[in-house]
């Protein structure tokens, strides 16, 4: 089991991310994590095959009225990365998931959460309800591989099969409305976290692990999850682009799903796509805070 560290070298002079990088061993792993403002938790969790980068529009916004934790998983980021793809899994998501949450002594937690962030972030959330608040839910699904998934997800699972050197930057830019937006600078701030092709075995393995068999590892905890959002009462609010190929109609999953998301209004994020963080950062913020400003 080999564990590497990128270098701390690829992180300086990122655009807009002078954040100060925090870290917590969590199961004998290093994680890193932004951590910004006070008062309310936010925990903001990304997916594939991005880091906490992906919340750099959102942090400033967010941090001004609370506190804001973007973490970045195992794999991705600042956070250790395993060589090997076959350390990583659901499981082992999970269990960092939940001993960071532990580690920092989080409670009452806005979850923010997008793609593999909803996966992970919403299964934990069942698992110690007690500590979570209020949900914020973006361009994420629950597959347990009972229904089809959809072909363009297929063909981006086939090509990460075939792609260990994922290129991250096209990665990016296929999941993008406005590839445009994507400069040189911004798209190697993606990439920082990845040297070489040796640290990017978790971006490579994230694609393989989502169930698309009833019996393939994570589909019982994604039926757990999906009976669990379903008495779910808290205050929870669904945010979709409508640019995304991979999630969607999943919100309209979720808002029939969980009792709390049908008395939020329908929000729909326009000309974004699968990053929507990346594209309409400053808009989904604003969202977020006029929804904490409701009673619980």
């Amino acid at each position: 089991m080999a564990i590497i560290k990128t270098p701390d070298e690829r992180f300086t002079n990122l655009p807009n991310f002078s954040f100060k990088p925090n870290y917590v061993e969590v199961n004998g792993l290093r994680v890193h994590y932004v951590d910004e403002g006070k008062g309310e938790v936010l925990l903001c969790l990304h997916g594939e095959p991005t880091w906490s980068y992906l919340y750099r529009k959102m942090i400033p916004v967010l941090s001004a009225q609370h506190r804001v934790i973007a973490m970045d998983f195992i794999g991705f980021g600042r956070s250790d990365k395993f060589t090997e793809q076959s350390e990583y899994s659901f499981k082992m998501h999970c269990d960092t998931l939940s001993g960071f949450i532990n580690a920092l002594s989080l409670n009452q937690i806005t979850l923010v959460v997008q793609d593999w962030g909803g996966l992970i972030g919403l299964q934990i959330v069942s698992e110690m309800p007690e500590l979570f608040s209020r949900l914020v839910i973006m361009n994420t699904w629950l597959p347990t591989g009972d229904v089809p998934v959809k072909e363009a997800f297929l063909k981006w699972r086939h090509f990460a099969k075939n792609t260990p050197d994922l290129p991250i930057g096209q990665v990016m830019r296929m999941g993008m409305a406005n590839g445009n937006l994507l400069t040189p600078e911004i798209i190697a701030a993606y990439e920082a976290p990845f040297p070489d092709a040796s640290y990017k075995a978790g971006a490579a393995a994230w694609p393989l692990l989502i169930p698309i068999k009833p019996d393939d590892s994570g589909a019982a905890e994604m039926r757990q999850t999906r009976e669990f959002l379903s008495k779910w009462n808290k205050p929870t609010l669904v945010m979709f682009s409508d640019k995304d190929p991979i999630t969607h109609g999943a919100d309209r999953f979720f808002r029939k799903l969980i009792p709390s998301a049908k008395n939020q209004p329908e929000i729909v994020i326009k000309d974004a796509g699968h990053f929507l963080q990346e594209e309409k950062g400053k808009e989904i913020a604003g969202h977020i805070l006029k929804f904490m400003e409701q009673m619980i």
